[in-house]
């Protein structure tokens, strides 16, 4: 089953199907509870709410539905989870680039402001130096999980999307600190050690606005028998830069959702984006070159049974504001 967040007669509804093509807004046949924080309110009333969904699908005339011709606007499916996770680093082809690295998954949070859906403009200011896409799994949590197991953790997906990752390698640079870390002693916790460290914040070039594409569907854990083996595409005005599939993740799903679990609650509705599917096709450019600055868009996702999520590039020349204050 495929669930959504379009906007119909002006009014944003969820909507679910079986074929992408036919749609049956979910907002007149199911109890206010369950709809009135869009698809998270569903989400979180667990397989009795996905019953009643199905239900529902399998009892509705044909009046009862719309044509995807209608949608007016694809939302992000979840306009505001409580967090997205983006593991860093996860492909087997980014593998031979690292100098060091641990040896677990690493991990950074997205805001939820920076989400737009299918079809929605991703906006890039000049000033943000380059920018680039980076097509990814999405994993949706369905409930709280704290402390999991691995061999646990895929009972505690709800269902899975496709996520662009954008990036902004320009503010990268700009917000890379190197420097003297201080640390208390091993031996002696009276006194501090000095370590070199070179840091880069995400805040900026992972978070900023736009820099997450979700969607357009969240797909029901029940029809993806086995997410560590999808293939991933993504394209630059039809030339296909990424060729990959998620069997190149250095660590599996379900690994990274019970990784994450001992660190951070996960609650119904949180995102997992599990890391860039880059390999490029022989003889093609790669998602490095795809600095949006220069090549513009559209950019395309498409991941094997998730569908494909395609967004217009809109680059705005302007400086950045006014934002130190003058000294006395």
């Amino acid at each position: 089953m495929k669930l959504a967040r379009v906007i119909l007669d002006g009014k944003p509804t969820s909507v679910a199907s079986t074929d992408e093509t036919n749609l049956l807004p979910l907002e007149p046949l199911l109890p206010q509870e369950l709809t009135k924080d869009g698809l998270l309110s569903l989400i979180a009333g667990g397989e009795p709410a996905l019953a009643m969904v199905r239900s529902a699908l399998q009892q509705a005339g044909a009046d009862a539905f719309v044509n995807a011709d209608s949608v007016e606007a694809w939302n992000p499916p979840l306009e505001n989870p409580g967090k997205i996770c983006g593991v860093a680093m996860n492909n087997s082809a980014s593998n031979e680039r690292k100098i060091s690295a641990p040896d677990h998954p690493a991990f950074f949070l997205k805001p939820a402001s920076c989400l737009v859906g299918h079809g929605q403009a991703i906006r890039i200011r000049s000033y943000y130096g380059s920018v680039h896409p980076e097509p990814e799994l999405a994993v949706v949590i369905g409930k709280k999980a704290r402390d999991i197991d691995a061999a646990d953790a895929l009972e505690y997906v709800f269902g899975y999307s496709i996520f662009n990752d954008i990036t902004g390698n320009g503010m990268r640079a700009e917000d890379l600190f190197r420097y003297w870390a201080l640390y208390a002693s091993a031996d002696n916790p009276d006194q501090l050690e000095r370590r070199e460290q070179h840091l880069s914040y995400a805040a900026r070039y992972k978070g900023t606005d736009t820099f997450g594409v979700l969607g357009p569907w969240i797909v029901t854990a029940d029809e993806i028998s086995n997410p560590d083996n999808l293939d991933v595409h993504c394209a630059i005005r039809d030339e296909v830069i990424a060729e990959d599939s998620t069997r190149y993740y250095n660590y599996r799903v379900a690994e990274l959702v019970s990784f994450i679990s001992q660190f951070h609650t996960l609650n119904p509705g949180d995102i997992v984006s599990c890391g860039t599917a880059f390999k490029p096709s022989k003889d093609r450019k790669s998602i490095h070159h795809a600095n949006f600055q220069v090549v513009g868009g559209p950019v395309s996702v498409s991941i094997q049974g998730l569908g494909t999520q395609v967004n217009p590039v809109e680059v705005e020349e302007r400086t950045i504001g006014n934002w130190r204050l003058e000294k006395n």
